[in-house]
């Protein structure tokens, strides 16, 4: 069965119980970490793994060390996307290293958390293996954006910021939940 995120709180009580059972899950889409607890494993999923999950990746090993264990992955591998790689590094951050992935469902299921950032990854990503818990941030793709390289690196910029943000609000959550739990 897949557990999406949306389904916490709905009521049924073994989605619930399964997710709860090791996170802690905010109205705000954080996850919170019961105190002691070992780092996450976490997994960011796109269609190709050339951009935004890419990005999420070298964002949330940056940004999440000691609390998350990173791994992404596609639909297919389509290699690192060049402009991907040049707007990481503005902010510091080196992704040039980091391999385009498929899914390796042996990995998918050593997860605690999925996180898709594409509604195609979302629709056709297989099944999550119970008490996975899977969240979806839709994060519009600037790879196909048409226009002059400027626009183009705006649209790249964006969805940096955009990813950077959703994960430095997913980290408060495990960092703040250690502290209050």
């Amino acid at each position: 069965m897949c557990y999406n995120f949306s389904q916490v709180g709905a009521g049924n009580r073994d989605t619930d119980s399964i997710l709860f059972s090791a996170l802690h899950a905010a109205e705000d889409g954080t996850f919170r970490m019961k105190t002691g607890e070992k780092m996450r494993r976490v997994m960011f999923l796109c269609t190709a793994n050339s951009c935004r999950s890419q990005m999420a990746e070298g964002l949330a090993r940056e940004f999440g060390k000691e609390v998350i264990e990173v791994y992404s992955a596609g639909l297919m591998a389509a290699g690192v996307h060049p402009r991907a790689v040049s707007v990481m590094k503005e902010i510091g951050i080196d992704i040039s290293r980091q391999k385009s992935k498929e899914i390796d469902d042996k990995i998918l299921g050593s997860m605690d958390v999925v996180i898709t950032l594409c509604g195609h990854a979302e629709k056709h990503c297989p099944r999550t293996p119970p008490g996975i818990a899977r969240i979806h941030w839709p994060v519009e793709d600037p790879v196909g954006t048409i226009g002059t390289e400027e626009r183009i690196m705006y649209e790249f910029r964006r969805a940096r910021d955009e990813i950077r943000e959703k994960i430095m609000n997913f980290i408060k959550g495990l960092h703040d939940s250690g502290k209050t739990a």
